[in-house]
């Protein structure tokens, strides 16, 4: 096998250190193939380029490797903590691969709630009551932020809960400040009316600090403390008060009810389970939050059978893990990857026992011990049989989605007589035209691979240069931009791997876009046999669509319940709301002048975004004087002077 490796590779590899480390291997495209640690870097490494590995997986891999890296570390922990960092970064082909997800969302408890003492009723200021609100993005410290949430539904429920039992307020600042009376939340009892001075201060601060203490999974401190102040109320003679805080109990105590809440340890836990069946993994984690369960949310690894065959290989003789289920490698992979970027519970329950190793590097990455549990008793058992349950059912869900749209995509590749080397790797573009009566006239190419639509290769053209509303034109540039320079790359003998030509060009159109479409590929010296155009059926009705194809096929009618036609609708639908999308925003944008405060020197996205709220459109900012401008945030007298002579 090290006769198809460069010398210097093999002499690299026989230099490198008895030390624990972490190693990347690259083709010769300079792509990344593998990352890996070890606890022995010479034993490990060297022991790739030693064996005939044959046509295995890792012979595979092994053929592809044309340069390495690696890095020394001090121990096994900080390795476990680089190999998923790099593997996160760099997205190796070979790797069990589970996607960053930065999607999580919190409950956000805005400001410091200022104290003042007294009832306000007049300029009542909106920093002095704190809000809660659904929050994504990053943290600041004069707020405070709890979670993260398994989903926008999780955190909406919440906000609802605090709001029927503590009742505190959710509207906007601006809409807070210009209150006169309060609103209809206050008169259905979500709302304790800070807006018109209702509560005081210090009696909404309690609130926020009980609310808070809800949050951190102190229910028993907070029930405590309603009983003392009901007790209080009532030996006052404050019955309608006591009666209050009384309501609050009861609708506490029910919700506590409903959760099956382990008050007394659990506050913030992790449940882990995974599932592995038909060369697809899923593990499905469920979050406890505040001793609150608030679902769960599936992840789908990449990779799972190449990471598991080739960090599977007993390579290594002290590589204990070596002999470890796929489960176990899917789960570890998920563990040292996931809470990289993600806040760690102090505890984990797993339906896999997990190598301590990995426990203690997510504690060294954390700052925090953590202790994961495998063999669960009593609620915590519940939960993880739960998890397992659910991880089996959207593992099912999703080898029957990928089952079908692969049906679907054998069912096309029939139909138009297509003969792929890898009906995995078949690539379908689909352009589509969209624009208001000529009016901000784009373009958009989605692409269709590996069974699924790539979205991060879609494209959206801005038409310039056209008669408004010539689609013919419109679709010849469009085509012009997109293939020139694949042409010009074919006729250089040079092809630019990086710039793709599809298997399939569709069009959504009939005869006059393909007879476009076949034009641009004459010009161009492209294959006409790729061009097939989506011509709407009698009446437009869906299902009646033929195909029609430039190189002087006759038309196809697939039938309303062809497989191939669901494919074809699919990705002409997909293009076409790309194109309606991006057509509105830029319509949008030309419509409001949004565009002028861009062109204008030292406004980005940020201080536009705040001139606009501010002044409540461009016309507003147009009005505004120098002083106004000064105003906003971040925009100083020489910059609202630069803004107002543009705008004049």
């Amino acid at each position: 096998m090290s006769s198809v490796h460069p010398e210097s590779l093999l002499a690299e590899v026989a230099a490198l250190p008895s030390l624990p480390g972490v190693y990347r291997y690259f083709d010769a495209d300079d792509q990344v193939l593998y990352v890996g640690k070890a606890r022995n870097l010479k034993k490990r490494v060297s022991s790739y380029f030693q064996k005939d590995h044959g046509g295995t997986r890792i012979g595979h891999m092994v053929s592809k490797i044309r340069r390495m890296q690696t890095t020394v570390v001090r121990s096994e922990a900080e390795a476990l903590l680089l190999e998923n960092n790099l593997i996160k970064s760099l997205s190796p082909k070979f790797n069990i691969l589970f996607r960053d997800d930065k999607s999580y969302p919190y409950l956000k408890v805005s400001g410091t709630g200022s104290p003042r003492a007294g009832k306000v009723e007049e300029g009542v200021k909106p920093d002095a009551y704190s809000r809660i609100a659904y929050y994504r993005g990053g943290v600041e410290k004069k707020h405070r932020y709890f979670g993260p949430y398994p989903s926008a539904w999780a955190v909406k429920e919440t906000i609802q809960l605090l709001q029927k039992v503590f009742r505190l307020r959710t509207c906007e600042d601006t809409v807070f400040a210009n209150r006169t009376r309060p609103c209809l939340l206050y008169q259905i009892k979500r709302c304790s009316g800070p807006c018109v001075g209702v509560i005081d201060v210090d009696q909404y601060a309690n609130d926020v600090a009980q609310a808070e203490a809800f949050l951190r999974g102190e229910t028993q401190s907070v029930l405590k403390s309603m009983e003392a102040r009901m007790m209080a109320h009532s030996d006052k003679l404050e019955f309608e008060l006591a009666a209050e805080v009384r309501n609050q109990m009861t609708a506490l105590s029910r919700v506590l009810h409903q959760q099956s809440v382990d008050t007394v340890t659990d506050t913030d836990v992790d449940i882990l389970a995974v599932k592995v069946q038909g060369g697809r993994a899923c593990v499905n984690l469920a979050m406890v939050r505040g001793g609150r369960h608030l679902g769960d949310r599936p992840y789908f690894p990449s990779h799972v059978e190449d990471g598991h065959a080739i960090g599977g290989q007993a390579l290594e003789d002290d590589v204990t893990a070596d002999q470890q289920s796929l489960e176990v490698k899917v789960l570890e992979a998920f563990i040292a990857q996931h809470y990289l970027s993600i806040p760690v519970p102090p505890a984990l329950i797993t339906s896999e026992k997990v190598d301590a190793k990995v426990i203690e590097a997510i504690s060294l990455q954390s700052g925090m011990k953590v202790s994961a549990v495998h063999n669960p008793r009593e609620q915590r058992r519940a939960w993880l049989e739960m998890a397992e349950k659910n991880a089996a059912i959207q593992l099912a869900r999703l080898l029957a989605e990928e089952g079908s749209q692969q049906a679907r995509t054998r069912a096309l590749v029939e139909s138009l007589d297509l003969a792929p080397d890898d009906i995995d790797q078949l690539r379908m573009e689909c352009f589509d035209i969209s624009h208001t009566s000529g009016e901000a006239t784009q373009a958009s190419c989605v692409v269709f691979q590996n069974h699924k639509m790539q979205n991060s290769e879609y494209r959206r053209y801005k038409i310039d240069g056209i008669t408004p509303g010539d689609d013919y034109a419109a679709m010849r540039q469009v085509l012009l931009r997109r293939y020139g320079k694949v042409a010009e790359a074919m006729k250089s003998g040079e092809p630019d791997l990086k710039i793709k030509m599809p298997d399939v060009v569709l069009i959504d159109g009939g005869k006059g876009q393909v007879s476009m479409a076949r034009e641009v590929f004459e010009t161009l010296g492209l294959d006409l046999s790729l061009i097939v155009g989506v011509e709407k059926g009698e009446g437009r009705k869906v299902g009646l669509e033929e195909l029609v194809f430039a190189d002087g096929r006759e038309k196809v009618y697939l039938g309303k319940d062809s497989a191939a036609l669901m494919l074809v609708a699919q990705i002409r639908d997909e293009a076409h709301r790309f194109a309606i999308t991006g057509m509105r925003a830029q319509r949008a944008k030309v419509r409001m002048g949004g565009g002028r405060l861009e062109e204008i020197g030292g406004i980005g996205p940020k201080k536009r975004a705040k001139l606009l709220q501010r002044f409540g459109g461009v016309r507003g900012v147009e009005d505004a004087s120098v002083e106004d401008l000064m105003s906003v945030d971040g925009i100083s007298r020489e910059l609202a002077e630069s803004i107002y002579q543009a705008l004049h």
